[in-house]
């Protein structure tokens, strides 16, 4: 009995260490993320001490990734507020003062738009306007920083952590399984 207890707590935590190394290896750009790695092994390791099987590790390590990203999403949101009242600017990368219109949007939205630009502001605002085929427009100010290769976008109510890579004159924006890649405005 012993002996298959121990081979259940060495295969949790190979569990474990197999899906958290991608992550560390990657590198985490925010709080949020390094709180969802540190709560995916601390929650795996803490359902398989409640649960001693593989079903109590999964669930442990879905349960921690979420609490750690909240926590770590929060704390994000605090060190911006911070910056924000010493007056210190927003980190705004590459993108503060750049103007972007969308070429291709995978998979397209609907309903369709003729028009998406994103204009960034150096001040971290960012305005995005879009026009759909029906003529409808929708027009958004939201503030933004860039902390690593993470284009971080909120407004009071909400948060949007979307991946980013800018090259020579394009953006690609990648969130919730959305792919938009814009070219640069002159």
């Amino acid at each position: 009995m012993r002996a298959s207890r121990y081979g259940t707590v060495s295969m949790a935590l190979l569990l474990a260490l197999a899906l958290a190394l991608p992550l560390a290896g990657a590198g985490c750009a925010t709080q949020g993320q390094t709180g969802a790695l540190g709560g995916a092994g601390l929650g795996a390791l803490i359902g398989q001490a409640i649960g001693h099987n593989t079903a109590g590790t999964l669930i442990g390590a879905g349960i921690g990734t979420g609490l750690g990203y909240i926590i770590g999403n929060e704390m994000d949101k605090a060190d911006a507020k911070k910056r924000q009242e010493r007056g210190a600017p927003p980190r705004t990368g590459l993108l503060g003062e750049t103007k972007w219109r969308a070429i291709q949007v995978t998979p397209p939205p609907t309903p369709p738009h003729t028009s998406y630009t994103l204009r960034f502001d150096k001040n971290g605002v960012l305005h995005s306007r879009e026009v759909f085929t029906d003529g409808t427009v929708q027009t958004d100010r939201e503030n933004y920083r860039v902390q690593g290769d993470m284009l971080i976008i909120n407004r009071p109510g909400y948060l949007v952590n979307a991946k980013y890579m800018m090259t020579n004159n394009t953006l690609t924006i990648w969130h919730d399984k959305v792919k938009t890649v814009f070219e640069l405005v002159n």
